[in-house]
C-alpha cells in the first residue's frame, strides 16, 4: 500500500481537496492518502517548508508527499519531483525544499516533463497526482523527468552569523495556532555559535536572557499555581529544535498569543547577541 500525502493552501472551503484525493484514488485505489495540512498561508513557501521538514520523517520511508503550494508552472517555477532521506516529494521549484535539502542532500532530483501530454490550469491535480501515484507504484523518477543537479534556494529560510560570531540574525518564519511566534534559529546552530556564552535575544522591544527546554518549565519551581503564569512571555526550543517565542498557555480566545500580545509576525527579525563572559548558570538544553 502507498502513502501519499497532501499538504497546501488550497484550504477545506472549496473543491480542490476533494479533487485531489478522487483523482488519486482514480489512479491509485490502494494508496492511503495522508492530510498534513490544508492551512498553509497562500503561497507562504517558508511556512511551507518548516512543516514539511517536520512531518515528513514521521512517515515510512517510501511515502510520496505532494506539496501544493505556489504551483503554477512557469519559467521560473519549474515542477520537480526528487528522492531525499528515503522519500519521494512532487512539488514546485520555488524554494520550498531549502530547509530540508540544507542538511540532508537528495538522491535523485527531475524536472517533471509530462506537460506536453497533458493541459491544465490545475497542476496538483493534472500533473502532480500522475506523478505521485507512478512513483507510488515503484515507478523510476528519470521516467517522468530529466535529471537535474540543483533546485531553487531562498536565502530567508536560513540565519545569518556575523563574522566574529557573536551575534546570530534569524526571523519568523511561522506562526503556529497558538499564536507562538517560530524562528529559523535551530538548536544546533544557536549551541555551535554560542558556544555557552551569556546570550541575550531580542525581537522587537522583547528581551530575553534564559532558553526554556519545555514550556511548563516556567512554573516548575514555584509554589504560585500555573494559572499565575499565563500570559507570561518565554523563550524556548520547540519540538523541532527551533527558536520558539512563546506565550505561556498562549489562547487567542483569552490570555492572547506571542503574535497578539508582543506583535510578532511573519519575518519579523530575532537576533541573539552573544557576551563572552561565560554563563556562570547556563540554561541545560535537553
Amino acid at each position: 500500500m502507498s502513502i501519499i500525502t497532501l499538504t497546501t493552501d488550497f484550504g477545506t472551503k472549496d473543491h480542490f481537496v476533494g479533487a485531489v484525493k478522487g483523482a488519486i484514488y482514480t489512479e491509485l485505489p490502494e494508496a492511503k492518502i495522508v492530510d498534513i495540512t490544508h492551512e498553509i498561508s497562500p503561497f507562504n513557501i517558508t511556512e511551507t517548508a518548516y512543516i514539511i521538514k517536520n512531518s515528513y520523517k514521521s512517515f515510512p520511508k517510501g511515502t510520496v508527499h505532494i506539496v501544493g503550494v505556489d504551483s503554477e508552472l512557469s519559467e521560473e517555477n519549474k515542477h520537480i519531483a526528487l528522492e531525499l532521506d528515503g522519500h519521494f516529494f512532487v512539488c514546485p521549484d520555488n524554494g520550498l525544499i531549502s530547509m530540508i535539502a540544507a542538511e540532508i542532500k537528495p538522491a535523485k532530483i527531475v524536472e517533471i516533463n509530462i506537460h506536453d501530454r497533458i493541459e491544465s490550469s490545475f497542476p496538483v491535480l493534472d500533473v502532480f497526482v500522475q506523478v505521485a501515484c507512478f512513483i507510488g507504484r515503484g515507478g523510476n523518477l528519470t521516467v517522468i523527468g530529466k535529471e537535474i543537479t540543483d533546485y531553487k534556494k531562498i536565502t530567508e529560510i536560513q540565519p545569518k552569523v556575523n563574522q566574529t560570531e557573536n551575534q546570530i540574525v534569524g526571523g519568523v518564519i511561522y506562526i503556529d495556532n497558538y499564536g507562538n511566534a517560530i524562528s529559523n534559529i535551530s538548536k544546533k546552530m544557536f549551541a555551535d555559535v554560542g558556544k555557552g556564552r551569556d546570550f541575550k535575544i531580542i525581537s522587537k522591544k522583547h528581551e530575553f536572557t534564559k532558553i526554556f527546554s519545555k514550556y511548563n518549565e516556567i512554573a516548575s519551581n514555584s509554589s504560585y499555581s500555573n494559572q499565575q503564569f499565563e500570559g507570561q512571555k518565554l523563550a524556548l526550543f520547540n519540538s523541532a529544535s527551533y527558536l520558539e517565542i512563546a506565550i505561556y498557555r498562549s489562547n487567542s480566545d483569552t490570555v492572547g498569543g506571542a503574535n497578539s500580545l508582543l506583535g510578532l509576525e511573519y519575518r519579523d527579525i530575532i537576533v541573539i547577541n552573544f557576551i563572552d563572559t561565560p554563563k556562570s548558570e547556563y540554561t541545560t538544553l535537553n
